[in-house]
């Protein structure tokens, strides 16, 4: 290094005054590219919301005449409902069109009673008074089948004979009690046709709750002013207090 560079060197001034001055100076400049920048940015954001508004429509205004119109309508037919047109069947309808039959062929040995021998046929011969007959003729009610579980009726059967079952010998030796469920088929007169056994505390129970159950017997069910085949629950206890 030469002796001229060296001396330069130590007469130029280099310290904290200094830098403050050149930082004062960058920061300046760095502050006013940074405006600048932002301006910019801004700037162009508002200028393509400008460039890309578009044109309002013009409207165009047309001027008629009065006498293009035309003559108003006319009162009287203003309120007049427009013509409604109706399709007329295809063809006529068929229903209801007598349509002839071939007579019934009677075979010629087929003889007809005349009212002499229909008179002579003897009627069910009554007892009573003159006020009414009662006619000794028994009627049998025949029953399709057991009924549902469920069948709706007027009236409830009731119970008008009600027998007791029989205690078994061994239970009541063994000193056991319980309780008996069972469901009897009344028919329609009244009598029990079928009797099932819905619940038991013991089996033992259950065959003289059967035998007690058949011989029970019911008003019949009434369902439409005439009886009707039900089933009904009845509950038999067995307790050695009612024995004693």
């Amino acid at each position: 290094m030469s002796t001229a560079a060296a001396v330069g060197m130590v007469g130029e001034k280099y310290g904290a005054v200094e830098l403050k001055k050149m930082y004062q100076k960058y920061w300046t400049i760095a502050l006013g590219i940074a405006i600048a920048i932002h301006l910019g940015i801004v700037g162009s954001y508002f200028l393509t919301e400008i460039l890309g508004e578009e044109e309002p429509p013009a409207r165009m205004v047309r001027v008629i005449n009065y006498s293009d119109l035309g003559p108003p309508p006319s009162i009287s037919s203003a309120n007049t409902p427009p013509p409604i047109s109706v399709a007329a069947p295809v063809a006529k309808p068929t229903v209801g069109a007598p349509v002839p039959v071939p007579d019934a062929e009677v075979s010629p040995e087929q003889t007809i009673a005349t009212q002499t021998e229909m008179s002579n046929i003897a009627a069910p011969i009554g007892e009573g008074s003159g006020d009414g007959i009662a006619v000794s003729q028994d009627i049998t009610i025949e029953d399709e089948g057991p009924p549902a579980d469920f069948v709706p009726v007027e009236k409830e059967p009731v119970i008008i004979k009600k027998i007791e079952p029989k205690y078994p010998e061994l239970a009541m030796r063994a000193g056991m009690e319980g309780k008996v469920w069972v469901k009897i088929w009344v028919d329609k007169e009244g009598k029990p046709k079928q009797v099932v056994v819905l619940k038991s505390d013991n089996d033992i129970f259950n065959e003289p709750s059967i035998e007690a159950a058949k011989q029970f017997m019911f008003t019949p069910a009434v369902m439409n002013n005439g009886p009707v085949a039900v089933w009904v629950s009845v509950p038999f206890r067995f307790k050695l207090a009612d024995r004693r």
